[in-house]
């Protein structure tokens, strides 16, 4: 082959290899019960890292979650599980890891809608430790029931470039899992996160 066909050659790799990056898929929600392990793994350096240290009986799936590109590692079926793989990951890839989950059976949620009112916000990114947010699906009503959960103010703040109802900021991780098991018990979809990913956009919603 000629240079030019070499060059030609390198060009079209090069061009799959973007391809490639662009096809990355939506990471699939958890199953009813199951808690998700997201690694977040932008490289396919952080990528290789974590595979190499993790057992090979943990699938691994790359995919896009709120515009990161993470590493999904399923099939968890208690929440301490999790916790120690999100550990461990922390420990020896240096990774950080968002961990998810979905209601075995979600309860019905009623609560009084929110006072109609002019809101401020100002923004303020979190510091070091642990954001516990919920998916309210474009229902701020729900605010006082995930307060009833908490027994607390709960602040509404900007993660992934998403919006979120902010059930707990803290830098005690056993509170921050505790926590979450509270709102999965009573059906509500719920992360942990880095909270130094988390933009403080009111720290508490107006009922």
């Amino acid at each position: 082959m000629s240079t030019t066909s070499f060059a030609y050659a390198g060009l079209i790799g090069g061009m799959s290899s973007v391809s490639a990056q662009q096809a990355i898929p939506n990471c699939q929600p958890p199953n009813a019960g199951e808690y998700l392990l997201l690694v977040v793994s932008p490289t396919s350096e952080n990528q290789k890292q974590l595979r190499s240290a993790l057992p090979p009986e943990l699938k691994t799936i790359t995919c896009q979650y709120l515009n990161e590109t993470v590493t999904r590692i399923g099939g968890f079926n208690q929440i301490d599980d999790a916790n120690r793989w999100a550990r461990y990951v922390s420990n020896i890839v240096g990774l950080s890891a968002i961990i998810t989950t979905r209601p075995t059976a979600p309860d019905v949620v009623q609560a009084q809608p929110l006072q109609q009112q002019r809101v401020t916000y100002n923004p303020q990114a979190l510091g070091e430790g642990y954001a516990v947010l919920v998916d309210y699906y474009n229902r701020p009503e729900i605010a006082t029931s995930v307060q009833q959960v908490v027994g607390g103010n709960v602040g509404f703040a900007s993660y992934g470039q998403r919006p979120y109802l902010l059930a707990v900021y803290t830098t005690n991780q056993s509170e921050a899992y505790n926590t979450l098991q509270k709102l999965n018990d009573r059906g509500f979809v719920a992360s942990i996160v880095n909270s130094r990913k988390v933009i403080l956009l009111r720290s508490t919603v107006g009922l």
